[in-house]
């Protein structure tokens, strides 16, 4: 995939820590000031579906939380139907909530398969084999009921090429108004998808993710019997647990490669539809051009640690990340805020406000 690059650069001389919300909100005024006034008054008495279509990883969440976060605006909703399913699994263990979701599956289920065999591939899905659309829709269509009138943000749907025509009329399946509907797709290398993985940390105790390579605690202490340096969890009711990560994570994409080949197929299917607007978004930017088209701030930094015997503590060593992207080009990979910059931007112009 060759994705466009989004000019995001300004001349003001002016820096901005985008970890931090209250400089976020600042940086996303700069940047898309116009086009965030604009969104806003237009979710007032409007709405809009969007379809986040990205490889596993690739910050589907994250760009829709901080387009919500940006426009400032409780009419938007990120919706992610792994999330839904897993949920619901919990909850089919509570005999009035199971009476509940039946009740609505009946009355509203309509498939090639039987309801009853559909509900039994649900109790024994796993992650190769995905659950009958129809039945997903069904479950959708009861979720989004709950929501009201808002925004939504659909992040996991299509997810195999079977699934594309029925997203083509998934607003008048789910009986969801008029809405425009439109496709994001995210193209992020696998390079970075990788690094994310390999280097991911959860706390034991609040499950709070971080990364020791990109997204380190306030808090990276060494473990000088076995060589290593770990993240100290910020939360203070985890009394400084150590962060850990996660089976299986030491190996990166490895396990999900065949994963990552559908979702590319799936987006490249995508491309060549017509009759629905879609946006571009892309994660990262040659070096070569990056002086043209974006501050420096607004590169993902990568942080490598050493030990000091003398002084018996961490120094932490901060540089740009450089990865290769899609096209094998040596590239900065971008922080979330400027991808949402290009989202908010291109939103604007498809929705023509």
């Amino acid at each position: 995939m060759n994705f466009p690059i989004f000019k995001t650069k300004t001349n003001k001389s002016i820096s901005f820590d985008l970890a931090n919300p209250k400089e976020r909100k600042k940086y996303f005024q700069l940047k898309a000031g116009p086009e965030i006034k604009k969104i806003k008054n237009h979710l007032k008495k409007h709405t809009f579906i969007v379809y986040l279509l990205g490889k596993k990883n690739s910050g589907k969440g994250t760009y829709s939380k901080l387009f919500k976060e940006a426009i400032g605006s409780n009419n938007v909703a990120h919706f992610s139907i792994g999330d839904m399913t897993r949920r619901i699994e919990k909850e089919w263990s509570n005999p009035k909530i199971r009476k509940e979701i039946m009740e609505f599956l009946e009355k509203n289920y309509r498939g090639y398969i039987s309801l009853e065999d559909a509900i039994l591939r649900f109790k024994k899905r796993d992650t190769k084999n995905l659950l009958p659309t129809e039945l997903i829709l069904t479950l959708v269509k009861r979720e989004i009921s709950k929501l009201g009138k808002k925004t939504l943000f659909i992040d996991g749907f299509p997810r195999n090429l079977n699934q594309i025509s029925y997203s083509l009329f998934f607003r008048d399946l789910i009986d969801y108004r008029k809405d425009p509907d439109i496709f994001v797709l995210i193209d992020v290398p696998e390079q970075a998808i990788n690094e994310r993985i390999k280097h991911r940390r959860i706390c034991p105790i609040c499950q709070t993710p971080r990364n020791l390579k990109l997204f380190p605690t306030q808090k990276i202490k060494y473990d000088q019997e076995n060589k290593e340096f770990y993240l100290v969890c910020d939360n203070k009711n985890c009394n400084k647990a150590r962060m850990v990560s996660k089976e299986g994570d030491e190996l990166g994409i490895g396990p999900i490669k065949n994963r990552l080949k559908m979702d590319e197929k799936l987006i490249q299917e995508i491309i060549s539809l017509h009759g629905i607007p879609k946006i571009f978004l892309r994660n990262s930017i040659p070096v070569k051009n990056a002086k043209q088209y974006i501050n420096s701030y607004e590169v993902t930094p990568k942080y490598s640690y050493k030990w000091d015997k003398k002084t018996k503590n961490v120094q932490i060593i901060e540089d740009p990340w450089i990865i290769k992207d899609s096209q094998g080009a040596p590239s900065y990979s971008l922080l979330a805020p400027p991808v949402t910059v290009s989202l908010i931007k291109q939103m604007s112009k498809i929705l023509n406000i």
